[in-house]
């Protein structure tokens, strides 16, 4: 029999596809994050305005990534959610690289028996002491310790491959000499063995929620709760969810963070007038750029903050406690566009400002005399203010830009006059130094002035008062000039938020 190849060929590319759709699909399926325990993870109900944190924990992490199935029952303690098949339940789905968070205590207080008070009990401690109990129908049953079953838990979550997470109970809405009761002692004390002795994560629920109980007090308390002193109602709920995810956040033996929504990046403005001149509201019709940059991006996904301020070089944005009120705000992810040089050309120690710094890119310093502080001060180069700045926001983690300074409205045989001798070129070469992205917004922008000519210019960006300061249309017009400069960025994600 003669094979015919080509048709061999075919079905065999055909196959190589489905397998790699398959195995696609296979990836792209969210993991599942299973919550199990009692009431104070899942309630509500027709009619009920109790709630669990876990109704609203799915609202913190991405469900295109990671989905969470809420397998808490109100009323059940670690043995009757074995005891009634519903950790069996969760086990028949739990697949390989899972999560499961686990928290009872709430019910196990009761001394365990056969009757309805004693149905839910279990013995305390972490020992392995069991209870022998006769049914009236025959049935027997062995009750262990607190610890024993929260082992279980961990132990058949690891053979399926998953991750257990235990986390201690939040604590009630009981309070003694101005602090909550907390379960240090007891329950929240045997989690934390029972995660220690299998090496898995814990979260100390308990401690997390009391410490910002303590810090409210009863008054406030007393309205996250609902009817009684364990339920709480929506508020309650969602804050202690918040404070799952708060410990979520701090472990270190575990990836599940990585699932949980990011928070909108910032992109930060600072500098002088050019960026924001006055208030940012167009007093005396002066703006400047970074007023108008906010809605070339899509502020959905992030968020725009111009901390930028009419009269500050390089230097003194440090000096008056600026740059350090924008640095604590930053946060890893954050992006930060500054852009000085207007005012660092005024003298080092004048009695008017002393604003000025040293004209060079380099390490040069000096020490004066500050007349406006009567102060010594060490005074640096321009160049060596900005590396500060980006040295300290990527610390942070931050994606610092630097731009150089808007041109002024000076023109020279119908040119503008550039700054690509002095600050334009210091804080190219600060940018090239440091491995920083540069926009030449000097550059650009006198460009783009030069083809619409002198009088143009004059006219439509800038009064006729004021050779430095913008006008609506020229700030817009320089916002423009950013947005594209942004988007022409190599490496710089911070394009990716621009509005297509």
């Amino acid at each position: 029999m003669k094979t015919n190849f080509k048709s061999l060929s075919i079905l065999i590319v055909i196959f190589s596809l489905l397998l790699l759709a398959f195995h696609g699909k296979q990836e792209s399926n969210p993991k599942t994050l299973y919550l199990i325990g009692d009431s104070t993870v899942r309630n509500g109900g027709e009619g009920n305005l109790q709630r669990g944190w876990g109704n609203f924990l799915q609202e913190f992490f991405d469900s295109t990534k990671l989905t969470v199935s809420n397998q808490a029952m109100a009323g059940r303690s670690t043995r009757t959610f074995i005891k009634e098949g519903r950790w069996e339940k969760v086990l028949s789905t739990l697949q390989a690289g899972d999560y499961v968070i686990m928290q009872f205590g709430h019910n196990e207080g009761s001394v365990p028996d056969t009757t309805r008070a004693g149905y839910r009990g279990v013995l305390r401690g972490m020992g392995d002491e069991t209870k022998e109990l006769s049914w009236p129908d025959g049935t027997k049953e062995t009750v262990h310790t607190y610890g024993w079953y929260l082992e279980k838990f961990i132990q058949d979550t690891k053979v399926k491959g998953a991750t257990p997470i235990v986390a201690s109970m939040i604590p009630r809405n009981k309070f003694q000499d101005g602090e909550v009761e907390r379960a240090n002692q007891d329950f929240g004390k045997w989690a934390r063995e029972a995660a220690r002795r299998h090496g898995v994560p814990f979260i100390d629920l308990n401690s997390i929620v009391a410490d910002q109980y303590d810090e409210w007090g009863p008054d406030v308390v007393k309205g996250l709760f609902e009817k009684d002193h364990t339920h709480t109602n929506e508020a309650g709920a969602r804050i202690n969810a918040w404070s799952v995810t708060e410990g979520i956040r701090a472990l270190e033996n575990t990836d599940l963070k990585d699932y949980l929504k990011k928070d909108k990046p910032t992109l930060f403005l600072i500098g002088d007038s050019t960026v924001k001149n006055g208030q940012g509201d167009g007093a005396g019709g002066l703006w400047g750029w970074g007023d108008f940059i906010a809605p070339f991006f899509d502020l959905d996904r992030i968020k725009v903050q111009n901390h930028a301020l009419g009269g500050t070089s390089s230097r003194t944005f440090q000096a008056y406690g600026l740059w350090e009120k924008v640095l604590d705000k930053m946060e890893p992810g954050d992006y930060l566009i500054m852009q000085f040089g207007h005012n660092d050309s005024s003298p080092l120690a004048d009695t008017l400002r002393a604003r000025g710094t040293i004209k060079s890119a380099g390490l040069e310093a000096e020490i004066i005399y500050n007349p406006i502080t009567k102060k010594q001060e060490t005074v640096y180069s321009y160049g060596q203010y900005l590396r500060q700045m980006i040295l300290a926001a990527k610390a942070k983690g931050v994606t610092p830009i630097v731009c150089s300074l808007i041109p002024r409205n000076n023109w020279v045989e119908g040119k503008v006059t550039r700054a690509d001798s002095d600050y334009g070129l210091w804080a190219k070469q600060v940018a090239l130094d440091t491995y920083t992205a540069f926009i030449d917004l000097n550059q650009l922008v006198a460009n783009y002035y030069d083809s619409l000519g002198e009088s143009y210019v004059k006219d439509h960006f800038f009064n006729d008062k004021d050779h430095t300061h913008t006008i609506q249309e020229g700030a817009e017009l320089n916002a423009e000039i950013v947005a594209r400069a942004i988007a022409d960025l190599e490496e710089i994600e911070l394009k990716e938020y621009l509005k297509k």
